[in-house]
């Protein structure tokens, strides 16, 4: 008798005609999850053009054209010069995990990105460290913005729709308008000296009664403590009384309380990115 052919196994990019067969796959690794919550996510990556030499969704195992194995790769900008990428939704079959090395390996290859873990599941941390992360930040503050004081500043929203040629000092406009467009809040500050962009998406969390938001963006930390009383109030005006920022301690000017070891974050790359800057990354291109 003939022996049937061995399989033949490859590591390739995922295509547009995969992405039926990859919303099964990431549902079957991730049950928790509902299908809208991954096909919602690639209609929003279509919309994010990587560089050139990058994969628009990542990768995937392909063994006699069955998909095995699946990594997302979402770019979410450049870091001083640099693309920068998230790292997202690793799973592999039972049967083909001995071949799961070939999608970190395709993914990680580029010596000058900087790429993301912001979701790391805890027994895969020893495999972080192999892979050459290093931590970005270990927990998580719980704050109540609006209890901060009063401060100075008029807070407006920035919507989808909003016009360019009403913000000609506000550079980030476009960032502010394409998270508004994935459902983001995205708030400006204008102090009258100048005007401070921010970025929250909203969280359902079980622990807390209240509505959460999740800072994704801003120039710098030390705004958030300068501008939290009217940023808070702002923010429980539209249901989220309570604010979750990445934090490797207690935040000088913050009403809150620290996490540590909740919702680490994990780097690798020749630059460290600045602490809650998760622009386009899954948290907002998948949503909580």
């Amino acid at each position: 008798m003939l022996s049937s052919a061995p399989s033949k196994v490859r590591c390739r990019q995922i295509a547009e005609a995969d992405l039926e067969a990859v919303a099964d796959l990431l549902r079957e690794g991730f049950p928790s999850r509902a299908r809208k919550y991954w096909t919602t996510g690639f209609e929003r990556m279509r919309r994010r053009p990587p560089p050139s030499d990058a994969p628009r969704f990542g990768y995937v195992l392909d063994v006699d054209g069955a998909l095995v194995g699946v990594l997302l790769l979402l770019f979410t900008g450049m870091a001083q010069a640099r693309p920068t990428f998230n790292v997202s939704s690793w799973y592999v079959r039972p049967g083909y995990r001995g071949f799961a090395t070939l999608l970190v390996t395709m993914a990680l290859r580029r010596k000058d990105a900087v790429y993301l873990n912001t979701s790391p599941i805890e027994h895969s941390l020893p495999i972080l460290t192999a892979l050459g992360f290093r931590p970005l930040s270990n927990g998580q503050l719980v704050s109540a913005l609006w209890l901060s004081p009063p401060g100075r500043a008029r807070v407006r929203a920035i919507s989808p729709t909003e016009q360019a040629c009403r913000h000609p000092q506000l550079p980030e406009f476009d960032l502010l308008r394409d998270h508004a467009a994935n459902g983001c809040i995205s708030l400006v500050c204008d102090t009258g000296a100048d005007q401070i962009p921010f970025i929250f998406t909203r969280r359902d969390i079980r622990y807390a009664p209240l509505g959460v938001a999740q800072l994704i963006w801003c120039r710098q930390y030390e705004d958030l403590a300068r501008l939290a009383g009217p940023l808070g109030r702002a923010l429980a005006q539209r249901g989220a009384p309570l604010v979750i920022c990445d934090a490797n301690g207690p935040v000088e000017g913050l009403v809150g309380r620290y996490f540590p070891g909740k919702s680490p974050k994990f780097f690798k790359g020749p630059i460290q990115p600045r602490i809650n800057d998760l622009a386009f990354s899954e948290a907002v291109i998948f949503g909580p």
